[in-house]
Parts: C-alpha cells; sequence; structure tokens
C-alpha cells in the first residue's frame, strides 16, 4: 500500500506523482474505516483529500502555515503529518482531537473549532510576518459554509490591505455553475494559471507604460478584463476588494492544484484560490446524504447506519414533534436556524411550513437580531442553536432581543457537556452568560417531556426573551410520570424532606436523584427539587427551605463562575440564611474530548463524586445521619 509510505511529515513528497490517486483512494478508505469505529466527521474529511494532499505537496510545512476553517475537515492533514496511529483514540479521552490543536503537533497552526474563523486568523500571521521580517507562507482554508459568516467578511475586507503574499483557498462543494460559464471559466482558469500567461501580463504591463498616455490605456484594458472576468467567473466581489482571483478549479485534480499554488505563492498581497469538491466523496451513502454523515457516531461500513443507536427519541427529535405541534395552530411562530436544520430538529418544521421557517447560514449574530425584528411585527420567533454556537451571538441578545424586552424563544441544543468534539463544542457557558443579562428567563427542563412542556409555555405565556437549555443525545424518561405545570419562576418539589436539600438543574437532577439515594443509605435526610427556572429561580422556595435545611446542594452542568450555584450563594448571603450552601458545578476551565460520563467524573460531577463532597460537607455544617 502506498499509505504505508506516509509515517511521518513530509513523506508524502517522496511518492512518485503517478501514485497520487491511489494514495488518495488509501486514505478515503483508511478514513471510512477509523471513523466507522469511533465516529467523527465523515462527509467533510472525504472531499477534501486531494486538497489537502496538494497543500502538503506544495508549501513546507510546518514553516508553512495552513489554518483550517472549523476544522473538522483536517483529518487528512492530521494522517499526513504523521498522526496515523491516532486514529484509533480518535476523539476519546485522553487520545487525538477532532479538530487541529496547537499542542497536538506543530504542523497545526490555529485551534478551530467553530466557523468563519481561518481567514481572519491567518491574516493576523501573515501580518506578523511581514512585521517581524520572516519568510513563510500562509494559507487559510474555507468553505462555502462558513463564509455565510460575516466575520468571513470581514476578514475579506481586511485582507485586501495586506503587502504580502497570503493565499485563501475557498473549499466549494455546493456551488452551482451552469455548465456554459463552468466551461468557458476553466478555459479561462486555464490560461490564466499557467507560468505563460504571468509572464506575458506582465510584459504587456511593462510596455503599455512606456507608450504615451500609458496609464490611461492600462487603465481602459483593466477595466475590459475586470467587466469580462465579472460576468463569466465568480470572483467579481473577491476582485472588487483588491483580491486577486483563480479558479474555480477540480478540487480533486492534485496536479491542477500544485500548479495553481505555484503561481498563487508568487502574488505579492491576498489571493483567494477557488477550488470545487464533492463533500462525501469515496463513500456512496455520504456522498448521497452529505449532510447526515458531517458528523457521525459509530457506523457499519456495509449500510451507513449507526451502530447502538437509541430507538428513543433525542431532545432535538422531541423538539421538533412539539414545534410542529405548536406551529400548526399559531401562526405566528416562525423557526429560525443557522446551518443546522437537521442537528437542531428544524427539519420538519421547513417541510411543513416552508414559508416560516429561515435557515440564515453560519451567522448566529444576524440570526438573533432578524429574530429580534421578527418580534418587534409581534411575531414569535424560535431560533434553534447549539449551545456553544449561540455564544457568537451575545451582544445581539443583549442589545437587539433584551434591551427592547422582545418575546424571542432560544431553544438552547447541546447545553452542558457534549463529549467528544471537546472544548469549542461543550455547551458549559451559557447558564453564566444568559444568566447575566437583565430581562433574560432561562429554564432548563430535567427531562424530554418536560421540554415540551417549557417550550408551550415560552410560545403561550412567555412575556420577554426566554431560552430553554437542553443537552444533546437521547430524550430522557427520568420521572416523565411525574411533573407539576410550568409557572413562571417557580420549582418543582420532587421530595420533601430535611437538613440537605439538592437544588439541580435539567439533566443534573437524575444525577441528583441517584446522589439522594446514596445518601439515604447512609442515613441522611435529603430534599430534592427540580430548580427548571435558572433565572429567576424560585426565591421564596428557598426562604422556606432554609428553615429545616442545614445545607444545600446546587448541582449543574456549567461552569462554577456565574452559573446557578454562585447565584444561590449570593442569595442566601444577602438575606443572612444560616443555612450553608455547597456549589457543584463544572471547574473554570476548558474541558477536552472525551466520552460524556466519563468527563462528568473527571470533573467531579457524577453521583460518586457528588456524594463523597456532599458528606464532607454535611460533616462541615453539622448534618447528622440517623
Amino acid at each position: 500500500m502506498i499509505l504505508d509510505k506516509i509515517n511521518k511529515p513530509n513523506d508524502i513528497k517522496n511518492i512518485d506523482p503517478n501514485e497520487y490517486p491511489i494514495l488518495a483512494s488509501e486514505i478515503r478508505k483508511f478514513l471510512i474505516e477509523k471513523i466507522s469505529k469511533t465516529g467523527g466527521h465523515l462527509s467533510s474529511n472525504l472531499g477534501v483529500v486531494e486538497l489537502t494532499m496538494a497543500l502538503h505537496l506544495s508549501f513546507n510545512l510546518p514553516k508553512d502555515k495552513i489554518i483550517w476553517d472549523v476544522g473538522h475537515q483536517s483529518y487528512t492533514h492530521k494522517l499526513l503529518t504523521g498522526r496515523k496511529e491516532g486514529f484509533d483514540s480518535l476523539r476519546t479521552f485522553g487520545g487525538m482531537s477532532g479538530f487541529p490543536k496547537r499542542c497536538e503537533s506543530d504542523y497545526d497552526a490555529f485551534d478551530t473549532g467553530h466557523s468563519s474563523t481561518s481567514v481572519s486568523a491567518g491574516l493576523g500571521i501573515a501580518t506578523a510576518r511581514d512585521i517581524l521580517k520572516k519568510r513563510f507562507k500562509v494559507v487559510s482554508v474555507i468553505g462555502d459554509g462558513s463564509i455565510t459568516g460575516g466575520m468571513a467578511y470581514e476578514a475579506f475586507n481586511n485582507a485586501s490591505k495586506i503587502k504580502g503574499n497570503f493565499i485563501i483557498v475557498l473549499n466549494d462543494n455546493e456551488m452551482s455553475i451552469a455548465p456554459n460559464v463552468g466551461a468557458i471559466s476553466d478555459l479561462l482558469n486555464d490560461f490564466r494559471v499557467s507560468d505563460r500567461y504571468k509572464d506575458l501580463k506582465e510584459r504587456i504591463a511593462r510596455n503599455i507604460s512606456h507608450l504615451p498616455d500609458g496609464r490611461r490605456i492600462a487603465k481602459k484594458i483593466k477595466q475590459v478584463k475586470d467587466n469580462l472576468k465579472g460576468r463569466l467567473m465568480p470572483g467579481q466581489i473577491v476582485n472588487s476588494l483588491g483580491i486577486d482571483y483563480f479558479g474555480p478549479i477540480d478540487g480533486h485534480d492534485i496536479q491542477k492544484m500544485i500548479k495553481t499554488f505555484r503561481l498563487a505563492k508568487q502574488i505579492k498581497g491576498p489571493v483567494v484560490v477557488h477550488v470545487l469538491t464533492k463533500k462525501g466523496k469515496g463513500y456512496a451513502h455520504a456522498e448521497e446524504y452529505p449532510d447526515s454523515y458531517h458528523g457521525v457516531s459509530p457506523f457499519d461500513l456495509e449500510t451507513g447506519k449507526a451502530v447502538g443507536k437509541s430507538d428513543r427519541p433525542s431532545y432535538a427529535g422531541v423538539f421538533s414533534k412539539k414545534i410542529c405541534e405548536l406551529a400548526g395552530n399559531n401562526e405566528k411562530i416562525v423557526g429560525i436556524t443557522a446551518a443546522m436544520p437537521d442537528g437542531v430538529g428544524l427539519k420538519e418544521f421547513s417541510a411543513r411550513f416552508p414559508n416560516r421557517y429561515f435557515d440564515v447560514g453560519i451567522a448566529e449574530a444576524h440570526a438573533t437580531t432578524f429574530a429580534a425584528g421578527l418580534a418587534v411585527t409581534g411575531l414569535i420567533p424560535v431560533f434553534a442553536v447549539y449551545s456553544s454556537f449561540l455564544q457568537r451571538g451575545y451582544d445581539q441578545i443583549l442589545h437587539d432581543v433584551c434591551i427592547q424586552n422582545l418575546k424571542v424563544i432560544f431553544a438552547i441544543d447541546h447545553a452542558g457537556l457534549v463529549g467528544n468534539d471537546g472544548e469549542t463544542h461543550q455547551g458549559i457557558f451559557d447558564i453564566s452568560y444568559l444568566s447575566s443579562i437583565p430581562g433574560m428567563t432561562v429554564l432548563a427542563p430535567k427531562n424530554g417531556k418536560e421540554l415540551e412542556a417549557c417550550l408551550e409555555y415560552a410560545v403561550n405565556e412567555a412575556q420577554g426573551p426566554i431560552a430553554l437549555r437542553y443537552p444533546s443525545g437521547t430524550a430522557s424518561d427520568f420521572l416523565s410520570d411525574r411533573m407539576e405545570p410550568v409557572c413562571y419562576g417557580k420549582a418543582e418539589v420532587l421530595y420533601k424532606e430535611k437538613d440537605i436539600c439538592l437544588l439541580a438543574v435539567g439533566r443534573m437532577t437524575e444525577t441528583a436523584a441517584a446522589v439522594r439515594d446514596m445518601l439515604k443509605e447512609q442515613g441522611y435526610k435529603v430534599s430534592l427539587i427540580n430548580m427548571r427556572f435558572v433565572k429567576p429561580f424560585d426565591t421564596e422556595l428557598l426562604k422556606k427551605l432554609s428553615k429545616d435545611h442545614k445545607l444545600f446542594v446546587t448541582i449543574e452542568e456549567n461552569v462554577a463562575r456565574g452559573g446557578f450555584g454562585e447565584a444561590v450563594a449570593a442569595f442566601a448571603q444577602g438575606n443572612l440564611m444560616k443555612t450553608a450552601v455547597l456549589s457543584i458545578a463544572l471547574p473554570d476551565k476548558y474541558i477536552e474530548h472525551g466520552n460524556v460520563k466519563l468527563l462528568w467524573k473527571e470533573t467531579g460531577i457524577d453521583p460518586d463524586s457528588v456524594f463523597k463532597r456532599i458528606v464532607d460537607c454535611a460533616k462541615e455544617n453539622g448534618v447528622k445521619n440517623a
């Protein structure tokens, strides 16, 4: 196998060019087999195999820098930089990350995990290179999906000012170009990317400059050229920013890409290389359904179906069913997603209510203010989004939604630890950043049934901005037979005793119930409260409970700083309560990738760890067991 020759960085440069297609095929087979066992990002990686090979063949790594936007397409890059063995532990705790990590390899130039960042980061590195008078190339790879993010446009605008070489690779796997335009573009590009064209262009510029009125003539020629180019090529916007443009070219033709990169490296200033790739290439199931195979759990190679997947609905599935039911009875409900209709459960909504469904692309800040505009008119916008991605709209939540007290519903999926995607995707800050905003209401349902009730409350009763946070994965049916009506700011008392009171948030209610059983076995008297409302929380209930409880224990899947526990402690102190407060929360640090239950244990919020901390704290505060 050709792949056996790839064991350390830059080994690919020793491969015979005639063997490139074979190597590409072997890399795809390798990735499919490994990802089928570990899970990971499949279709995006299969689409960039040849592009990654061409980049490694064209540039001198690690001296030259490649910055991957999002980074979930960096598997081939990792394979070509000596990390073949790491794929057996891909995205597992202590194993290789599914994203670029500078701490993992010198060949990873910049940590990425969220979209639309690579051009900004690359521009910063290239600018620093020029200031420091160093000599190396900088390449930022960005996809056609990522380029919908406003940050990318800000970066493109700024990139036009750089004097040194800076290459932006636009990886386009969905762009539709009419055949005749595509053919003309290819013909023109074949001519433009040749050294002969470059030499001819420079000779014409030199000769015209010596003619009388040469500058005016050159300007007219450039206007004609740009007009023709703008009509025939998709680089009109790029050129209008003062950035050179090559493409579109076949992103699976390694030799053509090498040829193009060779020319792009000679450009003084920014240049865009536009490549066309096929997402999911090489695996029939991923080619047919690229979005479904974007991020996958372990799957069967033959059928493509997930292995060990629960038959119970996911939280996204519960949300999907309920929002469609509510929208069928209320024409004011509008659904919004930032390029993730499947992930957040709005696909069915889009089919049933197409005129009330909006996919705004990867643009969470825009989605938030767009929702605010809808809310001003009296509509009820529901923005379904992952917790970590909503962080990108914090300013808009504060300024455009909450200051105006607009009724925007934030359906926040993937709240809490999400596991294998790691630091950039853990939804462990939303309680802190949402609770800091005046006027925002935050709910955390304990199970799937309560999510339905909270969503119904948000649509039919909430008066201002409201956020529902719930985890990824299979919806819990824990205590689904017990549920008090959802009332503003009121918690749900599950068990009422005395001495120790567990105040649980969201899915931590199930953890708290397990801890309560352990404490009961040791003779402690323990109450359990499903707080449900994180903000505002049920202060009246806490005042009552403080009369016969010596210890409050808050349990949340959020960082400690600015979290629910901190708020309860401040409330207890401010009201001169004698009840001690023990806050069980995630540490104030970034949490790496790994199985969620394992991460609970590592961070001390699993039942055993919580039980031990409570027992120690109970002894310190004079709480006795029978």
